[in-house]
């Protein structure tokens, strides 16, 4: 039994690696290697890892579809691990609605245009998971939505998601060793 599943969104190829819809996925990569552990390629469309944090057992997984159709990787690994409690589930994800490089971690709410955190509702049949959300900023117009999201980025910003994915890192830690409530006190507040 794993007392977590904490899944990093994203888009699976290079062509996406480092872009801002990958800053999910970067997050979940830097736990898997603080754990000393491996990513393997799983049976439920994603990438896992077994480890410890803290004394909590968890799963490390990236799906291997597209972020659209994550939910179909998310659900395989609840039912897989006989997750009931939707808040054993941990999603990490970029965040359009908060600045970029600011994190921060909320249980449920609304899915905010994120059509990952949609695919994985309609999977797992709640929104009442924990996100930590990584705040990537607005296109400056919708229609720039997409090139903004998946394009690479200067290196100014570069250097603060980079800092951003390890204090998402970070908050992940404080959830799955504390609880949610702990982290959400000590990560909303900055």
């Amino acid at each position: 039994m794993i007392d977590a599943l904490v899944v990093g969104l994203g888009n699976p190829g290079k062509e996406y690696a480092r872009t801002r819809h990958n800053v999910g996925a970067e997050a979940v990569g830097l736990l898997v290697e603080r754990a000393g552990s491996k990513f393997r390629a799983g049976r439920d469309r994603a990438l896992v890892a077994d480890a410890r944090i803290a004394t909590r057992r968890v799963v490390l997984a990236f799906p291997t579809t597209y972020m659209n159709e994550s939910g179909q990787a998310v659900g395989a690994l609840m039912r897989r691990h006989k997750l009931l409690d939707p808040t054993q589930l941990i999603v990490v994800h970029d965040e359009l609605d908060l600045p970029p490089g600011v994190v921060r971690v909320k249980v449920g709410g609304g899915l905010a245009g994120n059509n990952g955190l949609r695919s994985i509702t309609q999977h797992v049949k709640t929104q009442e998971f924990v996100r930590v959300r990584i705040g990537i900023g607005k296109p400056p117009s919708k229609e720039r939505g997409a090139d903004h999201v998946l394009s690479r980025l200067p290196k100014a910003e570069r250097e603060l998601l980079d800092l951003a994915i390890v204090r998402a890192a970070d908050a992940v830690e404080v959830v799955v060793a504390e609880g949610p409530d702990v982290a959400m006190r000590q990560f909303n507040g900055t």
